[in-house]
């Protein structure tokens, strides 16, 4: 069991660090959703709006329904979890309820959302992720947040934003 160092469990000397690792995890749950999504052909056809994820009924497996724009069922998969880091968490930024995708009511979309037993993603927030850019921005947004406690520690004391040209205008 690995025990937290009594002085960092309450303070904000690693609230960059913590700050990083939030923004990793949900770079991982995103990029997860979007490979093992993309091992499907729910992403590649078009009639295809939303895909109900069931990942609460087996450990072992992913049970995945799609569903149509009227909310109609038009497919099925199962997706099997053979390593933890397989397993379909939310991801917020495809979740029907953070994109505001429109539900039909009476639907069997909306049926499938009133058993809460998985989550909605949204196709078309899943169909417009780009995963390097999403890459990218992760990486500058961890930088910053450890940079945050770098600079707190004065392990940092200034530098440069760009691509390498240090004319000294992008000095901090």
């Amino acid at each position: 069991m690995i025990h937290s160092h009594p002085e960092a469990s309450n303070s904000d000397e690693f609230k960059g660090f913590n700050e990083a690792r939030r923004i990793m995890w949900c770079h991982e749950a995103r990029a997860r959703v979007y490979e093992r999504l993309g091992q499907t052909n729910f992403i590649r056809d078009a009639n295809v709006a939303a895909v109900h994820v069931d990942n609460t009924t087996r450990a072992d497996r992913v049970f995945l329904v799609a569903f149509g724009k009227s909310g109609q069922q038009v497919g099925v998969d199962t997706l099997y979890i053979d390593e933890p880091n397989q397993h379909l968490d939310v991801a917020s930024e495809f979740d029907h309820d953070f994109t505001g995708m429109d539900v039909v009511p009476d639907s069997q979309l909306a049926q499938a959302i009133s058993r809460e037993n998985g989550w909605v993603v949204d196709l078309k927030a899943l169909r417009e992720y780009d995963p390097l850019a999403d890459r990218r921005a992760t990486q500058r947004a961890v930088f910053l947040a450890h940079l945050q406690d770098m600079m707190k520690n004065g392990d940092v004391r200034g530098f440069l934003f760009g691509r390498g040209e240090s004319d000294g205008t992008d000095a901090a």
